[in-house]
């Protein structure tokens, strides 16, 4: 974990480096207390932070009453003789009657101050131990030299000195240095190595220093300057305003500025040609990632790599491949050499290469001196047959070098459009929106409109959060696609028909839904499952699990990314967007296609009572924002209200509503403002105001009516049910679970069957209330609703209470209890521990006595160790007819396994 120290008028602000600053403080507090003085040596690479290490010692030693001394050597002093002494001991020099007439007179010499020749340097270290001796009777000497690699060799030999006697005075030294050269000779053997700072406190740094960079381009940074503080203080600043906010993707490499190429330029500069030639291909090399890896040309010699490892800019690993020291040098490298050189060094990496890869066309395209279409066309070729496996990102980047080479105005303008739905899909939405702002400027031609319509419906959708544009052109768009002899768009039409939907879904427009059912029969089973299940569900999505299931199964070796969204999108309409489905993704497919992912990731987990995963939504949020896909980030804070929701927390959910319910409500998303206006009668339910979630609900659905338009009506349906049963209106709940029956719910998922048989349960009279319950537990998959399962257990005990039997209802409402307190739902618990208080002090029936005589028979028999096919046997029935009468039996007295009927049953 980072640390931010200082911050006040006195300190330099610094993070991290509590290893560095321990030894620097005991070294403090030991000179401090007359315990004795030391010498340390700060080593590490140039912009690693060892300047700021010594400014934090020094406002440490200033506030506690150090004199500070400094020197700081510079490249165009390190002929001086005693330079840098010169500026330590400038402060001391009222300290020289302590010196000797022989003493004084060889440190005026030295310093110039006297004419005559420089005197021996043991004299003059003597004179410096003198000076320095004096001050600390005073006061603790905190004495500094920063870049002691270029330190005059004079003044060195009189810092080695003065560190090696230094202990017995109540002084410290400490110096700072690179790693390599001969500064270090006669200094400790152990010198303190200051390290690339830690990924958290690189951003940390980062933030402090540049809080408005984007998430994207930070975490670039973070990548580029691999720890080096100083690389992160001087990267952003080299970016144009677009980069800085994400709104245009990086450049390939970063500029590096004035102060990070002077780090490592001089260097390369003093490199034989034919080095420079093998360290700039390795810096173009892209196949082995952005560390600056590659494999040296057949140039690279022994002579040339040795020469190279002696630079201190490169070395090679283990494998026999050149590693560059720092990342930041792989960028001088690139800014060192001219555009003819790196021109003619992507030729020869492209011809290292197979024709079929697409770095070959990279490298091809990086060496091009003009526009050319024959290359132009082979990387809008492998850019498209890249975006078709999911590699949208990469295969944008390809389409805008094709469109930058093209000759054609018209072929520029086709594949700006491809790149602008590549970004689009690859987590590049910003960028995609700039892309379709530069398009709308000009004439787009005929064969392309489709497309363009489709870049232009993604950006307003995702980006705009405006759905206008999806009803005005998608249903022309899927028109033109399959009219006779339309042009081969790929899975255009599949995908035109899936965001149709989301429009239509999202805001309930019936243009949307007549041009879906005007085009079902242009695309897939997948995309007609799609509709079924988000149309009308009460009437079209029967079966609709069962179909989705074994389309997943068939399209488990596939990953397209269109196929496989609308498989997920199906899912959530029925509550069944589980791991088992969310496998057809995988992690090569970018923010579009994760985002969704995640969406779906987040409804489960509330689904499935994984409460703790209520702040992914809000991190999701948080990133959705950053990348510009703002309606995800709204749909994410939609999700997160579910959680709060659940938990009953009104003034959490006001505040979401706060947040997105004006957006919502501007872009006419009825998806978002009715789960909202559904999610506060939930909340209103979990506080036993049944009347005002009654009053909510009526504005979603009528009793006895599963309304069209409400694709997710199972959810508020059951809460439907449990409302009008708590005002007293138990006409309406039986309307409405028979309005569910006769549109055979039960058949669309697991939960809405689950949901259908609570709903019949708590409208069942007393004599059919046990088999209900029994029914609506037996259910498949009933474990999974965790939420639901725990209010029908609520609501089940309850009932149990009523009916005399606090036992049973007491087993019930602990486990419903243990429930609401794992997910943290306040409201619902504090109900179940009333109910728990009323079965204490209700009068209490043995339990056998709810038992009819056949049912207490089978009891005593299971009770004895039978099977079911025993007992059958025993009394002429078949043993299907045994387990139906178990599954009432235990309900009854409050049990869960054969193994706890001995204990249920009364003795004797």
């Amino acid at each position: 974990m980072g640390e931010v120290i200082g911050g006040g008028p006195d300190e330099t602000p610094l993070v991290g480096r509590r290893r560095e600053r321990a030894e620097l403080e005991r070294a403090l507090e030991s000179a401090r207390s007359g315990a004795g003085g030391s010498a340390t040596v700060l080593r590490g690479d140039a912009g690693i932070g060892k300047t700021a290490l010594l400014d934090w010692t020094a406002a440490r030693a200033a506030r506690d009453g150090f004199t500070v001394l400094r020197a700081e050597g510079g490249e165009s002093e390190v002929g001086i003789a005693f330079g840098a002494l010169h500026h330590v001991l400038r402060p001391l020099r009222e300290n020289s009657r302590a010196l000797s007439g022989r003493q004084r007179l060889a440190l005026e010499q030295a310093l110039g101050l006297r004419d005559g020749l420089p005197p021996s340097g043991f004299m003059v270290g003597a004179s410096a131990l003198t000076l320095l001796a004096e001050e600390a009777r005073r006061r603790p000497v905190l004495l500094l030299v920063d870049d002691l690699h270029w330190v005059d060799s004079s003044s060195a030999a009189v810092f080695v000195f003065l560190h090696q006697r230094i202990a017995d005075l109540r002084a410290v030294m400490v110096c700072a240095s690179r790693p390599h050269g001969p500064a270090l000779e006669g200094w400790p053997a152990h010198p303190v190595d200051v390290e690339a700072l830690s990924g958290e406190d690189s951003r940390t740094l980062l933030r402090q220093w540049h809080p408005e960079l984007a998430a994207s381009t930070a975490q670039r940074v973070m990548e580029e300057a691999a720890g080096n503080p100083l690389a992160l203080a001087e990267l952003p600043g080299q970016l144009a305003d677009e980069h800085r906010k994400g709104l245009a993707p990086l450049p390939e490499r970063l500029p590096l500025g004035r102060r990070l190429e002077d780090l490592f330029v001089r260097r390369l500069r003093s490199l034989p040609a034919d080095a420079a030639q093998v360290l700039l291909l390795t810096a173009l090399d892209g196949s082995a990632g952005r560390g600056g890896t590659g494999a040296p040309s057949e140039d690279g010699t022994e002579r040339v790599l040795g020469g190279i490892e002696a630079s201190g800019l490169a070395r090679l690993d283990r494998t026999g491949r050149l590693v560059f020291r720092h990342p930041l040098v792989r960028s001088a490298v690139i800014a060192s050499a001219s555009a003819a050189e790196q021109r003619a060094a992507h030729r020869t990496l492209a011809g290292r290469l197979r024709a079929d890869d697409p770095r070959r066309l990279l490298h091809e395209a990086s060496a091009a001196e003009g526009p050319g279409e024959p290359l132009a066309a082979r990387l809008a070729e492998a850019g498209t047959r890249i975006a078709l496996r999911g590699g949208d990102a990469e295969g944008a980047l390809l389409l805008d070098r094709a469109a930058a080479l093209s000759i054609d105005a018209e072929d520029r303008i086709r594949r700006l459009t491809w790149a602008a739905v590549m970004s689009a899909r690859g987590g590049r939405l910003a960028y995609a929106a700039r892309l379709v702002r530069e398009l709308r400027r000009g004439p787009v031609p005929e064969d392309i409109a489709p497309l363009f319509a489709y870049a232009v419906v993604y950006v307003d959708q995702s980006h705009h959060v405006d759905f206008a544009s999806s009803f005005s052109l998608l249903p022309r768009a899927l028109a033109t696609l399959t009219a006779p002899g339309a042009p081969d768009f790929g899975d255009l039409v599949e995908q035109m028909f899936f965001k149709l939907l989301l429009a239509s879904v999202y805001t309930g427009d019936r243009r949307g839904w007549e041009a879906l059912e005007r085009h079902r029969d242009h695309v897939s089973p997948a995309a007609r499952l799609c509709l079924r299940a988000w149309a009308d569900p009460p009437r079209s999505a029967h079966g609709t699990e069962d179909e989705l299931r074994a389309l997943v199964a068939r399209s488990a070796d596939r990953r397209e990314a269109g196929g496989a969204w609308l498989l997920l999108w199906a899912a959530s309409a029925v509550d069944a967007a589980d791991e088992d489905l969310r496998r057809l993704f995988g992690r090569q497919h970018a923010y579009a296609t994760q985002g969704s992912v995640a969406k779906a990731r987040c409804y489960q987990a509330y689904l499935y009572g994984r409460w703790d995963a209520a702040e992914d939504c809000l991190r999701e949020a948080d990133t959705a924002e950053e990348l510009g896909y703002h309606c995800n980030a709204l749909l994410f804070w939609h999700y997160h209200a579910h959680f709060l929701a659940g938990r009953g927390d009104e003034r959490g959910l006001r505040e979401v509503r706060a947040r997105i319910g004006s957006a919502a409500s501007r872009s006419r998303m009825r998806f978002v403002t009715d789960h909202l206006d559904h999610l506060d009668a939930l909340v209103a339910l979990a506080h036993g105001r049944h009347e005002e979630a009654y009053a909510r609900l009526r504005r979603l659905m009528a009793p006895g009516e599963l309304p069209r338009g409400l694709s997710w009506f199972h959810l508020p349906f059951f809460d439907f049910v449990v409302a009008s049963l708590g005002c007293g209106r138990r006409a309406e709940a039986l309307a409405h679970v028979a309005a569910g029956r006769a549109a055979r719910m039960d058949t669309v998922s697991a939960h809405h069957a689950f949901l259908l048989a609570a709903a019949t349960a708590l409208t069942a009279d007393d004599d059919g209330a046990e088999a209900a319950y029994a029914a609506a537990y037996a259910v498949p998959g009933s474990g999974r609703w965790v939420l639901d399962l725990a209010r029908l257990r609520l609501a089940h005990g309850s009932w149990l209470r009523r009916q005399g039997r606090p036992a049973e209802a007491g087993d019930l409402l602990r486990a419903a209890c243990r429930v609401f307190g794992e997910l943290r739902a306040a409201p619902w618990e504090e109900r179940c521990r009333a109910e728990l208080r009323a079965a204490d002090r209700s009068p209490r029936a043995p339990r056998c006595a709810v038992l009819t005589a056949q049912e207490l028979r089978i009891a005593h028999l299971v009770a004895t160790g039978l099977t079911n096919k025993e007992i059958g046997a025993a009394l002429d029935l078949s043993p299907r007819t045994i387990a139906s009468h178990l599954y009432r039996i235990f309900p009854k007295l409050g049990i869960t396994s054969r193994a706890a009927l001995a204990r249920a049953l009364p003795t004797g």
